[in-house]
């Protein structure tokens, strides 16, 4: 139905489909839930929306779910999850499409599943892939700038965050440390629960990064909307050891121990750039050194983070290795020239800045860099397992699957 559908936008003018665009996503969101006999309605929705977190969010919750005994499914640009069944989200997409969750919705509901769980982006709202989605809960993590070009500014952008939260009017999970708080409270509700940042300070995780306490807070605070005690959540929080591609720990595969660390992150934005690296840096002892992979995102995509990630990786890193991350239709060296441009100057950095386009190239020679205390941060595409290349065109990679083929070469 939705490649029938698809097929038909790509025969129709450009100008026409533009102007009926908002028409046709809301008709293929209601043709989607008429199909699969409205799921959502079945089952406890909720919704996870913000800038940085959302992916966590929905992790912690789902465990947290579990740990009280509720049969749970989740989406997240992580992984896909109905009850003890996951696989990998190989879509590229943090909210895909309309068919596409009302047929997982489907399958939840079938396989006994008290709770769904969903990260909701921005670009999904835009698109109408929330519509015929009883949501009960919206979660709200946090803003900062994001998708500035695809929605034209700041403004829209977080517009399309605020028309979610009017469309999932029943119960608001609100941040209270976000300085968007007042924009997300002003939205009417018939219930709020405000969180903070030290909601839980009592809890012990065993992640690395500070910014999963807010995200774990958030998820303690949703659960116990559902009845779900506060020590039940925080024993299902302390049992995670890791999430994938979100401050991961590579091990060496052959079980020999490094005397440095190599961590995997999906650090995508200015703001979660700076996080990874501030909570990093207190780590680091007697002269060790933070080592710093990562590249920006081509194919047009928020340019204007580019000069961003290099002022952050010039204050915060002893290494850097500049590299390709998903090029698109991009020349991967103008994308890596623009992330320079962000340099106070290039001789001030000339002696720690390399470039190394082959990120697999990158990622080993970050990694034959690191010293006994030394931390290397690798950024930008977490646990995904695809790199996305001109014409579509997408070629396997993992950023996990290569830290842990250079940890066996040295």
């Amino acid at each position: 139905m939705e490649n029938l559908l698809n097929f038909g936008r790509k025969i129709i003018p450009r100008r026409v489909f533009e102007f009926f665009q908002p028409a046709y996503h809301y008709i293929l969101a209601f043709l989607a839930a008429l199909f699969y006999g409205f799921p959502s309605r079945k089952m406890k929705v909720i919704g996870v929306t913000g800038t940085k977190g959302k992916s966590s969010t929905v992790y912690f919750l789902s465990k947290i779910f579990e740990e009280a005994g509720h049969k749970t499914a989740a989406i997240s640009s992580i992984q896909f999850k109905i009850d003890n069944k996951e696989w990998p989200n190989n879509l590229k997409m943090t909210m895909p499409g309309r068919f596409t969750i009302q047929s997982f919705l489907s399958k939840a509901v079938k396989a006994g599943c008290e709770f769904a769980i969903l990260e909701v982006s921005s670009q999904g709202v835009l698109q109408h892939r929330h519509q015929f989605i009883n949501f009960d809960t919206a979660v709200f993590t946090n803003l900062a700038p994001e998708h500035i070009e695809a929605h034209g500014s700041f403004e829209n952008y977080k517009g399309y965050k605020l028309k979610f939260f009017k469309y999932a009017n029943n119960n608001h999970i609100l941040n209270k440390n976000d300085k968007y708080f007042a924009d997300f409270s002003s939205v009417p509700a018939k219930n709020k629960q405000i969180y903070s940042t030290d909601s839980y300070a009592d809890i012990k995780m065993n992640l690395l990064g500070d910014f999963n306490f807010s995200n774990a807070a958030a998820a303690i605070k949703t659960a116990e909307l559902y009845g779900v005690a506060s020590e039940t959540a925080k024993q299902a929080l302390e049992n995670i050891r890791s999430l994938p591609g979100r401050m991961e720990v590579i091990d060496c595969p052959n079980g020999e121990s490094r005397k440095f660390k190599v961590i995997v992150d999906y650090a995508h934005t200015p703001d979660s750039m700076e996080a990874v690296y501030r909570s990093l840096k207190p780590k680091l002892a007697n002269g060790a050194k933070l080592i710093c992979v990562f590249g920006a995102t081509g194919g047009g995509r928020d340019k204007w983070k580019r000069p961003e990630y290099g002022k952050i990786s010039e204050k915060y890193c002893d290494e850097i290795i500049l590299t390709n991350e998903d090029p698109y239709d991009e020349n991967p060296a103008s994308i890596l020239q623009k992330i320079e441009a962000g340099f106070s100057s290039v001789e001030s950095v000339k002696s720690k800045v390399r470039k190394v386009i082959d990120r697999k190239e990158a990622i080993k020679t970050g990694i034959s860099l690191a010293k006994e205390g030394d931390i290397v941060i690798i950024t930008g595409k977490g646990s995904e397992s695809v790199m996305m290349l001109a014409d579509g065109k997408k070629v396997h990679f993992d950023d996990r699957e290569a830290a842990r083929e250079a940890l066996m070469s040295l």
